[in-house]
């Protein structure tokens, strides 16, 4: 056995273990009843800024929703970022998720830190799909002490899970419908990597002033279980167009508060319904295509290996020279080569 700077005991768990943790009916319905136009319209970037309860602004909140692939597969993809301070030391979150069109995570990777006067901590967690298992390792740092744990679940006891990242996209869809069904109750893997519950519910409408304007928001509340903690609550509301406009865990001194409204440029002038199958496709085909100019390029650089050499040069006598203006002095290094090459040209119509 380490002494908790090494590698922890990998659990490998078992579906029987599970059977009280199950995601409910309806949950699972909310799901798989996800349209293809209402992901169109959860695809945008939204900030926030983190606010104490005097306003101050201590940091920010950035979360952005695109269509993407992973192996091939057209699906979502998730970033958010958050960064700020706890009693004057630096903090930060950031999770990348990709999820497919029902909300099935296929990867996530999950990181936190916080910087200390004298040592730092750091946590993380990936997640992969991999041979029908949900595969998922975590790494705390805290200083030079390293704990690292290791969980297997089949995906047969997942069904139903939310994380992180697709509890974002989540809060978007449920916001754009403006109705939380009743018992609506996903699973978690909590802080210790367990399997628990975590349940939606409607919070009413609220004002809120929002880039000097009085809105009204539409409010969602999630409950978060957990096997060795308290459950933790968060109230979020949102605008009709899915936008988070504020965002605040019980408890915390701190709320994410949306301080202009999303710009009228990004919305358009009206909304166009698209059918995701074939924005995927488009998308697919522009990667691929995208690819293979990748590959042709690399395949002309092998033929023509003098390209690197000439770079390389130029980029040794830039950094030695440390010109001014660059692009004269990229003007005349190549000037001799336009007149070698100028002077072959003439050779060969001879």
């Amino acid at each position: 056995m380490d002494d908790g700077k090494g590698v922890g005991a990998t659990r490998v768990s078992e579906e029987s273990k599970h059977e009280e943790f199950r995601a409910s009916d309806q949950a699972v319905a909310f799901m798989a009843s996800i349209e293809p136009e209402e992901l169109q319209g959860c695809v945008f970037t939204e900030s926030l800024a983190a606010l104490s309860d005097g306003g101050q602004v201590l940091g920010e909140l950035r979360v952005s929703v695109e269509f993407t692939r992973r192996a091939l597969q057209p699906c979502l993809l998730l970033h958010a970022q958050s960064r700020g301070a706890i009693d004057g030391a630096p903090c930060g979150t950031t999770v990348t998720a990709y999820l497919t069109a029902d909300l099935e995570v296929l990867e996530e990777d999950y990181q936190e830190y916080v910087t200390l006067h004298n040592h730092n901590v750091e946590k993380t967690c990936r997640m992969v799909q991999r041979d029908s298992q949900m595969v998922i390792d975590k790494c705390t740092r805290a200083g030079e002490e390293v704990t690292k744990e290791c969980v297997s679940y089949p995906m047969s006891v997942l069904r139903g899970l939310v994380t992180e990242g697709s509890s974002m996209l989540l809060m978007r869809l449920i916001a754009l419908r403006r109705k939380v069904p009743e018992n609506m109750v996903f699973i978690i893997l909590d802080q210790s990597l367990h399997i628990n519950h975590t349940a939606f519910s409607e919070v009413g409408m609220k004002q809120m002033e929002v880039g000097g304007e009085v809105l009204e928001l539409f409010g969602v509340q999630r409950t978060v279980g957990s096997v060795v903690a308290c459950p933790s609550t968060w109230q979020c509301y949102f605008l009709d167009d899915g936008h988070l406009a504020s965002r605040k865990q019980e408890g915390s001194p701190v709320t994410m508060k949306l301080l202009q409204q999303p710009s009228k440029i990004d919305k358009g002038p009206e909304k166009v319904p698209l059918v995701l199958e074939e924005d995927m496709e488009l998308h697919s085909q522009y990667l691929e295509r995208k690819d293979k100019l990748k590959a042709e390029h690399i395949s002309y650089l092998r033929e023509h290996p003098e390209i690197r050499a000439l770079l390389s040069e130029f980029m040794q006598d830039l950094l030695i020279m440390k010109p001014d203006n660059i692009f004269q002095f990229a003007r005349d290094y190549f000037i001799p080569f336009s007149s070698s090459h100028s002077s072959d040209s003439k050779k060969c119509s001879a």
